[in-house]
């Protein structure tokens, strides 16, 4: 390199007439010279690596150096970096394909781990239990490795909920149903957590409790365990005594909660803080399965998360508590002094001239006579005055309007049928079905359809989901009376809903107006409402969906599709 730096210089000296021509080739040559020295350095770089790797030495672990604004696959934008430890870091994103918020783990393709955590996803996505947050992606990709997992702004970590204080009975109760149920799930698959902490855990706005990580945050930080059974359900008995204590379980403080006192050992919640339910207090020291907890108890200890959903559910169930309703305030009996505000007035008073009576006799004869006069001009004047009072207060006499009844051949117009302009699928919790086939269910190819993903726990999808279907936009306000849906599986029972939609793309089940509801066991579902509704966008709502064949636990689920939907109405 120093040769060929002389030689230009020797060259522009000679040329001497015109400088700019020197400068020019001294630039190049100096470009020319960056050059080899990047290439020695990744020469250097790689050489490094070589013999790191054949000496048996680990290369140093360093997170991928990425900003904010970086695009992955030209469609993940990263947003803000979460994490960032042990070689690789977490992001928030946003799918600009989907417009959607997701998250990202990221690891250079060369890390020791970076194949068991693609393997871990693409294990925890054939899953599909809708109770894991989902793995939506799993790619290697210009020397990087990232994971793409669903993310759920409306949802709170357990590790915030905790930090507000112990949760109440009822709420530990479906944690600990919800969260033994989907691991021992998961376990049958051969997919275990490994790590189970409270910022594992969200509880969405709905009360449905969902877990994040499965298989991939263990494989991230190299987490293996030879009982992987019992290291879940003693996970899940930690999250339990939290919720129930506010306080870890062991003598060491963790997740923002402080741990128990040192040389204690392991006490029941119930001993540990006062109100504690007593049956969730066994529950969780059952789950927390260690010798000095198994010798003070009766009842066998849980190594499994099955064994511990079942015994939860063998439990007397714990309701939620009574709605609290504000005590009215005492009634306050007002008195007046004066006047007759506030009181019922009374009919009103008609004067009438009074006839003064002639002076007094003074012998017997004219005393009776004026006791007499005087009688029959009460009588009279308290008559007059009661007949000139409903006089005054008779209501006045209103034309009455002559009713029509329509006629034998005067009927409503028949319906007809309505033309579906564009569709778009309805996902209020951010978890879509399969978003790109709205469109086969009006195509007018009865071979097409949207199909829902596979659920696992019964027909009715509630209170792990609301509901799935799609909003149907008619191009104008329309009388909707009735649909007629063709579906692609039958079964034990589909329930599904019609609702007048406040738009397209957005809304709410509350603000929604139901039009008709029907279930059906068969292929078809026919839906009339007693009265048309006048709207544009329409609402096909499915809240239970048939068994569609396979063992209780295998992919098969329960689910639907839906092949044509057609609406009927009278236009505007």
């Amino acid at each position: 390199m120093a040769e060929r730096s002389t030689a230009a210089v020797d060259v522009a000296d000679n040329s001497g007439d015109d400088p700019l021509t020197a400068k020019a080739d001294t630039a190049a040559t100096d470009g020319v010279a960056e050059e080899q020295k990047t290439a020695e350095q990744n020469a250097e770089a790689t050489e490094k690596k070589a013999v790191e790797r054949q000496s048996g030495e680990q290369p140093s672990l360093t997170a991928p150096e990425l900003h904010s604004g970086h695009k992955l696959a030209r469609r993940y934008r990263l947003e803000e970096c979460v994490t960032r430890l042990d070689g690789f870091s977490s992001w928030r994103a946003v799918d600009e394909k989907l417009r959607r918020a997701v998250g990202v783990h990221l690891l250079p393709a060369d890390h020791p781990r970076a194949r068991s955590v693609l393997a871990a996803a693409r294990s925890s996505a054939l899953l599909g239990d809708p109770r894991f947050v989902q793995v939506l992606d799993a790619v290697e990709e210009n020397d990087l490795v990232y994971v793409v997992h669903e993310w759920l702004p409306d949802s709170t970590e357990l590790t915030a909920l905790l930090a507000a204080g112990p949760l109440e009975p009822h709420d530990a109760y479906q944690l600990v149903t919800q969260v033994s149920q989907a691991m021992a799930a998961a376990h049958r698959e051969g997919l275990a957590h490994l790590r189970l902490t409270p910022s594992a855990v969200l509880r969405s706005s709905t009360g449905q409790y969902r877990i994040r990580g499965l298989a991939v945050n263990a494989a991230l930080r190299g987490i293996t365990a030879d009982r992987p059974q019992r290291s879940d359900t003693e996970a899940i008995g930690a999250l339990l005594y939290a919720a129930l204590t506010q306080r870890w379980p062991y003598d060491s403080d963790a997740y923002g909660l402080s741990g128990l006192p040192k040389g204690v050992g392991l006490l029941p919640p119930d001993q540990v803080r006062a109100g504690v339910h007593r049956g969730l207090s066994e529950i969780a020291m059952r789950a927390l399965a260690n010798d000095g907890a198994t010798a003070s108890r009766q009842e066998p200890p849980c190594t499994t998360p099955d064994e511990l959903a079942k015994a939860v559910a063998a439990m007397p169930r714990v309701k939620p508590p009574e709605p609290e309703y504000a005590t009215p305030p005492e009634y306050q009996r007002t008195t007046y002094q004066q006047g007759t505000y506030g009181r019922p007035q009374p009919r009103p008073q008609v004067t009438q001239p009074v006839v003064v009576p002639p002076p007094p006799l003074q012998s017997r004869t004219g005393t009776a006579l004026k006791w007499a006069v005087s009688a029959l001009l009460i009588a009279a004047l308290g008559l007059g005055s009661w007949q000139i009072a409903d006089r005054l207060l008779a209501p006045e006499a209103t034309p009455k309007t002559p009713v029509t009844t329509p006629t034998a051949d005067e009927k409503p117009p028949p319906p007809k049928p309505l033309t579906i302009h564009a569709a778009a699928e309805f996902s209020p919790d951010g978890s879509p079905q399969n978003a790109e086939g709205v469109g086969n269910t009006y195509d007018d190819d009865s071979t097409s359809y949207w199909r829902t993903k596979s659920y696992y726990e019964g027909p009715i999808l509630a209170p792990f989901k609301q509901g799935v279907g799609i909003v149907y936009d008619l191009g104008s306000d329309q009388d909707v009376s009735a649909a007629s849906i063709s579906l692609r599986y039958g079964g034990e029972h589909t329930a599904a809903t019609l609702y007048a939609a406040d738009s397209l793309s957005s809304g709410s089940l509350e603000s929604m107006k139901k039009i008709a509801t029907a279930e059906t066991s068969g292929s078809t579902v026919e839906l009339a409402g007693k009265v048309p509704v006048k709207t544009r966008y329409v609402l096909l709502w499915l809240t239970a969906l048939p068994y569609s064949g396979g063992d209780q636990f295998s992919r098969a689920g329960y689910k639907q599709a839906i092949m044509d939907v057609s609406f009927v109405g009278s236009g505007t």
